[in-house]
């Protein structure tokens, strides 16, 4: 079938890595290498959500310290 025919799944969006086009294989990156990259960060925590000091201590009631 000519690629010209093939229906794309998902809309051809910027990597978020270096905001060249996504590639269909490689959905939302252009390329194996962007993919690990981000797979990387979620590895070492760089995508962790900061908590704010004290949260914790708010969860339980004071019979249950």
């Amino acid at each position: 079938m000519p690629a010209s025919k093939v229906t794309r799944l998902r809309p051809t969006r910027p990597c978020p890595i270096c905001d060249k086009p996504s590639v269909q294989n490689f959905h939302p990156f252009c390329s194996a290498r962007c993919a690990n990259i981000d797979l990387g960060k979620w590895l070492t925590g760089a995508y962790a959500i900061p908590a704010e000091a004290g949260e914790e201590d708010d969860d339980f009631s004071e019979d249950e310290k």
